[in-house]
């Protein structure tokens, strides 16, 4: 009797799984069968690992392969957030377990296998997550499978310490293995893996630039995108006119590591520190490190000897990248009277007044947004053009920026002049974030969301190699070096 009930429930079970891979909600992957989510326009699969755990010895290792799992994986719920302090309206995590991936397809078969897009996260490499981002746009409208994939943040992902092997790019390994996991399941999801895009924005947008720079990713997408993350991305420094860029040399990050208030010796009594003690110095170690297997020189001077891979590239910006940034480093209102002051600790009494002759004050008495310009300028705009003008000797570039000046504001940030075109704003256009767009900007989305995936899909967005301004009933050409006055900052600086 009891062997004719196993029997019976065996094939019952049998049947059931047959009856879900009829309608696409189950996958095998190359370590197990997972279970997702399946509509009328698409299917989502969610917290699927492609590395093992990163906890215990594996803390500060580079990933090592998920284990095998048995019977059917539940992917109906989205991978976790990495451990990580809570900022900008975004929850903090204590989980360190965290190297899942999320995928989300078009609901029918595919006659042929489609694109594959892989988004990094943006977050300062020290904060976001996977699955704040709803691909559903970009995967149904461009016939595409989008995968998001987290990575180790900030104590977690990019601590050094001397003699740590990999110190400082944990997170540049963790994202490699997701590429690598795409390469071996894309095909079950419907995708092609000859035919992977990676982008990402921010800290993702530099993910990327380093992924081109890295030897380790030669062969692991086809096509990149690089958002609000140029490689040569610098930010003031402590002196005037010092201006360091993002990436640090391993033996700098190590040193780091090694002086934090940890009340350890060893990497041995590291590992067994608590996830919440190390988010204490967490924000310590939001740059990547080079000098290592994974990121051995430093990007910029990979993409500016032109050793990157060399893939079809698009590289942007948003128009006002800093506007979201001024009113944290300055919550006040600065006087108009202290600007020439703010401009001459940043460029130092012999530029000083050439830059206030560029950059006049609008008389609102509040000279943050006239800061804003600047740094925009200096630090964001110009180097992407450098990226642009670099990578583009030895591959297809295609350039835009995003010039929306009414973009909805989506972070609870405090009053400031004008946000414009703040730096992440182009998200809300390309993922469903639930912002209130009007008719104008869905026109917009409509337009980038279409440009992304005929990029995915053919390596040319639908533009001539200039760039292009993407703002609601104005998308055109510009001349962008001259708007963000490039040539006068390479002569002063």
């Amino acid at each position: 009797m009891l062997t004719a009930v196993l029997a019976a429930a065996m094939a019952f079970s049998v049947a059931g799984v047959a009856a879900a891979q009829d309608d696409g909600s189950v996958v095998r992957t190359d370590k197990g069968v997972v279970s997702g989510t399946v509509t009328g326009t698409y299917r989502s699969f969610g917290n699927i690992p492609f590395a093992a755990p990163p906890v215990g010895e594996n803390r500060w290792k580079d990933p090592e392969p998920a284990a095998a799992w048995q019977g059917v994986r539940d992917a109906t719920k989205p991978a976790p957030y990495c451990a990580q302090n809570g900022q900008l309206g975004q929850p903090g995590s204590q989980t360190e377990d965290c190297l899942y991936l999320n995928v989300v397809t078009p609901a029918r078969n595919p006659a042929r296998p489609r694109p594959v897009m892989v988004w990094i996260h943006g977050g300062g490499f020290t904060a976001g997550a996977a699955s704040e981002y709803d691909a559903r746009w970009l995967a149904t409208r461009n016939d595409v499978v989008v995968v998001t994939v987290n990575y180790r943040l900030g104590a977690f992902g990019f601590f050094g310490y001397p003699g740590l092997a990999g110190s400082g790019a944990f997170g540049l390994a963790d994202q490699q293995a997701a590429l690598k996991w795409v390469q071996r399941n894309a095909r079950a999801f419907g995708g092609d893996s000859r035919n992977v895009t990676v982008f990402g924005e921010s800290a993702g947008g530099l993910s990327v630039c380093a992924q081109l720079a890295s030897p380790r990713a030669a062969g692991l997408f086809a096509k990149a995108i690089i958002q609000s993350g140029p490689c040569g991305l610098t930010f003031p420094g402590s002196a005037p006119g010092e201006f360091p860029g993002i990436w640090k040399p391993r033996a700098e990050v190590e040193k780091l590591g090694a002086a934090q208030p940890l009340g350890c010796s060893d990497i041995a009594c590291l590992r067994g520190l608590p996830v919440e003690r190390l988010l204490t110095v967490h924000e310590q170690f939001g740059s990547p490190a080079y000098g290592t297997a994974v990121l051995p020189v430093d990007p910029a001077l990979v993409q500016r000897t032109g050793r990157m891979t060399h893939v079809p590239t698009m590289v942007g910006s948003t128009h006002d990248e800093m506007t979201l940034f001024a009113p944290l480093i300055f919550p006040q209102v600065v006087p108009e009277a202290g600007y020439r002051a703010f401009v001459a600790g940043l460029f130092g009494e012999t530029n000083a007044d050439e830059v206030v002759a560029r950059y006049p004050v609008n008389g609102n008495n509040d000279a943050r947004d006239e800061m804003a310009r600047i740094l925009t300028d200096k630090s964001w705009s110009c180097t992407t053009q450098v990226a642009r003008r670099e990578l583009g000797r030895h591959q297809r570039v295609f350039g835009y920026e995003f010039a929306d000046s009414d973009a909805p504001m989506i972070f609870p940030l405090p009053p400031f002049p004008d946000y414009k075109a703040f730096h992440a704003s182009e998200l809300m256009f390309l993922f469903d974030m639930k912002a209130p767009l009007d008719a104008k900007q869905r026109e917009l989305s409509d337009y980038m969301i279409a440009a992304w995936g005929r990029f995915a899909r053919t390596g040319d967005p639908g533009w001539r190699s200039e760039v292009r301004s993407l703002a609601p009933g104005a998308i055109r050409g510009t001349d962008f070096a001259r708007d963000h006055k490039c040539a006068f900052w390479s002569s002063i600086l």
